[in-house]
């Protein structure tokens, strides 16, 4: 089965196409923004970028359309322009061409595409983007949620804290840049609660540290990252202890930071887990969402377009896993 699949939940719109096991194709364009992402502003690059990343993916696989043989596309969670933005490309190019088409969650496809990957069976998986920061184990049918953030993600507290700083979007390879030239660690707020987090205040305190000027960037870069880091590696921890799991999986944008993979590899080894990281599609890509729209397919799920209308706020936990 060769299946297409469209992604655009906030600045990057991607398109992938894998034939069963097989990678085809992976295209994306970025929407830069100049300070934080502007929903309309990226809805508008998805629009404008989807026909010739459809072009170029389809070229790069040797493949038409007539090929094809199922769309997906990222249903949510995201910004509601860019969701919608994609969604409807998704179901025109399924009503001309006549092909099915299915909705997929963004989050159970960055975890799939690490499954995929790595070669996990039952992982405890750490997924921290942008917007989502948990950690995630499936059980009974659900990707259960055994920690979370209580505010914002991680990758949008670093997000926050580069503008702030004057950093342009996005912050956090930058921030890991600067990190690796801190010298002296800043004590900024460590906040678990449970097996939960939180990052407003640490986010907070570093920013009014910044404006004070008595500590370097590099250094405040260098302490967040420990700071934050250490939350969810010892959350994550907490975990796997818990549970007893014996393979660990970190996925999502922030997973790219070396950093991060260095502490959760760390972790994981001294518990006798397997840690893997889907290397090269950490971040936002649609080669992930054809691959779970098509295990959702082989697994016999079907959508009418009834059944397409995106959802911003789709929870990693609503998903029954069939496959």
């Amino acid at each position: 089965m060769i299946t297409l699949g469209i992604e655009g939940t906030a600045h990057t719109i991607g398109i992938g196409i894998i034939n069963e096991g097989e990678i085809l194709t992976d295209v994306k364009a970025t929407y830069q923004p100049k300070a934080g992402i502007h929903p309309r502003e990226a809805a508008q690059f998805l629009g404008e970028n989807m026909r010739n990343s459809l072009d170029l993916a389809l070229e790069e696989a040797g493949l038409g359309f007539k090929d094809i043989d199922l769309i997906s596309f990222s249903q949510g969670p995201g910004l509601g322009p860019c969701l919608r933005t994609v969604a409807t490309g998704a179901r025109a190019l399924s009503l001309h061409h006549k092909i099915p088409i299915i909705g997929v969650n963004h989050c159970v496809a960055h975890i799939e595409i690490g499954r995929f990957l790595c070669g996990f069976k039952d992982p405890l998986t750490l997924y921290v983007s942008g917007g989502n920061t948990q950690i995630l184990k499936l059980k009974d049918n659900r990707y259960r949620i055994f920690g979370e953030t209580l505010d914002i993600g991680i990758g949008n507290m670093l997000d926050k804290f580069g503008r702030e700083t004057g950093l342009k979007h996005p912050a956090g390879p930058k921030i890991e840049d600067l990190a690796k030239k801190g010298k002296d660690f800043v004590e900024l707020p460590y906040v678990v609660k449970g097996t939960d987090l939180s990052f407003s205040g640490i986010l907070t305190n570093a920013t009014e540290k910044f404006r004070t000027g008595k500590n370097s960037l590099e250094d405040l870069c260098f302490s967040l990252q420990e700071t934050s880091f250490s939350m969810l590696t010892e959350v994550t921890e907490r975990a796997l202890a818990h549970l007893k799991m014996k393979e660990v999986l970190l996925t999502g944008g922030v997973a790219n930071n070396k950093r991060l993979q260095e502490m959760m590899g760390l972790m994981a080894e001294e518990h006798g887990a397997k840690f893997g990281v889907p290397l090269g599609y950490c971040g936002d890509n649609g080669v992930m969402i054809a691959l779970l729209g098509q295990l959702m397919h082989k697994a016999g799920i079907r959508q009418s377009l009834d059944d397409t209308a995106v959802n911003p706020r789709f929870r990693t936990d609503e998903v029954e896993v069939r496959w």
